[in-house]
């Protein structure tokens, strides 16, 4: 079995090689051989984060055997969601190479209208959670157009965002602080919904189907527009790296109470964004904005109108992280998206391997950084360790995440891959 990276022009087909992927005779020699080709190249991905993660799980599980348990699983699962979101979105704005300082404020006035909607005015709560995001989304179109259209730097605009909305959240609260969510209605069951086992098995092979179906029919149109196709030993291989983590999360999770809506409800939103980056001609323009604005502009994309979209998704998102933490904490209170929630947000999607130089990055991004720091925390309190043990820990991760990015980015430039 042998592989060799593809460097002629063309195959013994008649189609048109393509220098991105590997020539083998064999699945596990191709990609091993493209792994290879791409580290060396500075393109490391994924890699430092699940080996971070299989650190942090072996550690933990070695201090406390409680760490890997179904109910520990499950509740790291539930419990990232909400960061995750904010994370999610503030990705398209690092992208850009700019920063949202407002998520963690656009979070908490967005929990502070959805409880003021639904419990003191009697909105029903989808009105209310739909109400909410709204405000998210004009907040952040608002930013995007101080931003873009009248040059203000992002730092400084959401900046001011940060504590302008911390004040209308906490007006808005009132003297109480506090408002109490019912435990029964549509806010709460967003978070506290698990399904059946059935269910979870049948929604995770429906996952793995998908992808192999996307992944047919790309290698499909590849074939019909004349281009060099990975094999189906390929494909196939592709294929059993996602099932294996997707059907044992259906059955660890299985384990405990079932698979979380919530947790669904994330991934969803990281799938269609990952979608919208690598595969819509607006997701090729965020990266080319983010690599070289004024190059952009010359090839004909509306600069101001992308800047204005990427800031309008980060505080929709930062909406909706707020709707689910307000669900999973059953209130809204004066400390809901607090400085934490910010600063966890924006580490996970660096810690996830989106840079902060812009135009490098991905969705999935969220779901890893969001995933370490959800883990370091849930095995820290295993360990009735403090707040500021979690901090320094995160703060260290964090620092050898931009190090990495440093890095690559260095590695990048010497094999003339931009930056």
């Amino acid at each position: 079995m042998t592989s060799e990276i593809q460097s002629t022009p063309a195959n013994g087909s008649g189609r048109a090689a393509d220098p991105r992927l590997v020539r083998d005779h064999g699945a596990v020699g191709g990609i091993a051989a493209s792994l290879v080709h791409r580290i060396r190249g500075g393109e490391l991905g994924p890699l430092p984060v699940i080996a971070g993660l299989a650190v942090i799980a072996v550690v933990f599980q070695y201090l406390n055997s409680s760490f890997l348990t179904p109910q520990n699983i499950s509740n790291i699962a539930v419990q990232l969601v909400g960061y995750g979101l904010l994370s999610s979105g503030v990705i398209m704005v690092l992208l850009l190479g700019e920063i949202d300082l407002s998520i963690g404020s656009l979070a908490g006035v967005s929990g502070a209208v959805l409880a003021v909607l639904t419990v003191n005015m009697g909105l029903s709560d989808l009105a209310g959670i739909i109400l909410a995001v709204v405000v998210g989304a004009a907040i952040g179109a608002l930013h995007g157009t101080v931003f873009a259209k009248l040059g203000v730097p992002a730092f400084v605009v959401t900046l001011a965002g940060l504590l302008g909305w911390k004040g209308a959240h906490l007006y808005i609260l009132g003297a109480e602080g506090t408002i109490n969510i019912p435990r029964d209605g549509l806010i709460a069951s967003l978070t506290k919904t698990y399904f059946t086992p059935a269910y979870g098995w049948a929604i995770g092979v429906a996952a793995v189907l998908v992808f192999l179906a996307a992944t047919v029919y790309g290698e499909w149109r590849r074939v019909h527009a004349g281009l060099e196709a990975r094999s189906a030993a390929d494909v196939a291989l592709r294929t059993t790296v996602l099932a294996v983590p997707v059907l044992g999360g259906v059955y660890v999770l299985n384990l405990w109470n079932g698979v979380p809506l919530a947790f669904l409800i994330f991934v969803g939103f990281v799938v269609v964004f990952d979608i919208v980056l690598r595969r819509t001609r607006y997701g090729r323009m965020v990266f080319a904005v983010g690599g070289n604005a004024e190059a952009a502009r010359r090839a004909g994309i509306n600069v101001d109108l992308v800047r204005i979209s990427c800031f309008t998704l980060s505080s929709t998102l930062a909406a909706i992280g707020g709707v689910m933490i307000v669900s999973r904490n059953n209130a809204v209170s004066q400390q809901t998206g607090g400085d934490e929630v910010l600063m966890f947000a924006i580490a996970a999607a660096v810690i996830g391997g989106t840079s902060l130089f812009g135009g490098r990055g991905s969705a999935y991004s969220a779901l890893l950084g969001m995933l370490v720091i959800q883990a370091i925390t849930a095995g820290l309190f295993l360990m009735q360790m403090s707040a500021s043990v979690r901090f320094m820990i995160t703060a260290v991760v964090l620092l050898v995440a931009v190090v990495l990015d440093a890095m690559t980015r260095r590695s990048r430039r010497v094999h003339a891959r931009g930056g």
